[in-house]
């Protein structure tokens, strides 16, 4: 008997220690906790509907999801044009892949959106006043990253010397494009001087000669490995893009119809603007030339 109770409190002592030890794994008032390491207080308590509207939570958190979803594409996009610069093609390929993978979030986005009716819309679009998608500045710090440059897409943010240094920095940096062809160049394929040192916040125009050299990538691409999977990842960013681009179209077409938009663009007849944009030309017409 004796042994046995001694067994008892044993197995007793070793479930209460078990249990303390328990309570104080959960007792995270002395260490950072989830919601500390992710600021969740400050995430989660920056929605403030301006409407009486149910919707306009949606409408809010579609937008400021994206715009974390765009922080970390930036991220990825500015480390892989400076990895490209160095010749480092394994970073950069790691990078570019995850720019697209984001890019198919962004896209995903769009459909959870375009839930939202147009009598659902119409409730709250008069408590947004001119505030625009237009006037993302990290949007158009991609569009700049990705050689789309235009000088008027600028002024939006004038009116923020912060974020207009931003955009600015972007707008006077060579793309990823840019930087793709410099490579070429480093490896010895001929591209033209005028495209090597240019200034850089002139929109990009396609040349002959740069076709010429990713045929010459293409039709060998086991001799020119690293140069091919670049070209690739390349395509499947602007594969990537041209769907982001299509999805946010058609949403708005989808909730607005042909409106103006809020923040005084033509709206869809915009949108529709942007999808003729041809981000990287010669990496698509070489594919004709094959």
């Amino acid at each position: 008997m004796n042994a046995s109770k001694a067994s008892a409190d044993k197995e007793f002592s070793d479930t209460e220690r078990i249990v303390s030890e328990e309570k104080a794994q959960l007792d995270f008032s002395q260490s950072m906790s989830y919601g500390d390491y992710l600021h969740l207080d400050e995430v989660l308590g920056a929605q403030h509907p301006l409407s009486p509207a149910h919707d306009e939570m949606l409408f809010i958190i579609q937008h400021q999801t994206s715009e974390l979803w765009m922080k970390l594409m930036l991220h990825e996009l500015n480390a892989a044009t400076a990895s490209v610069a160095a010749d480092r093609y394994a970073d950069s390929f790691k990078m570019l892949a995850r720019v697209s993978r984001i890019m198919e979030q962004l896209v995903s986005a769009w459909t959870v959106l375009s839930t939202m009716t147009p009598p659902e819309y119409t409730a709250m679009r008069p408590y947004l006043a001119s505030s625009s998608g237009f006037q993302s500045a990290q949007y158009r710090c991609i569009e700049f990253a990705l050689g789309n440059k235009n000088a008027a897409m600028l002024k939006p943010h004038a009116h923020r010397a912060d974020l207009l240094s931003q955009v600015e920095a972007a707008y006077r940096a060579p793309s990823l494009y840019d930087e793709s062809l410099r490579l070429l160049a480093r490896q010895g394929f001929d591209i033209p001087a005028d495209h090597l040192e240019r200034d850089w916040t002139q929109p990009y125009v396609a040349s002959p000669e740069v076709e010429a050299a990713w045929l010459q990538v293409y039709r060998d691409p086991y001799a020119h490995w690293d140069l091919y999977q670049l070209g690739e990842k390349l395509t499947d960013i602007e594969d990537a893009f041209r769907l982001w681009r299509f999805r946010h179209v058609t949403t708005v077409e989808r909730v607005i119809g042909f409106k103006r938009g809020t923040g005084g663009t033509g709206g869809v007849s915009y949108l529709r603007k942007m999808l003729d944009v041809v981000l990287f030309p010669e990496i698509w017409t070489v594919r004709t030339a094959l």
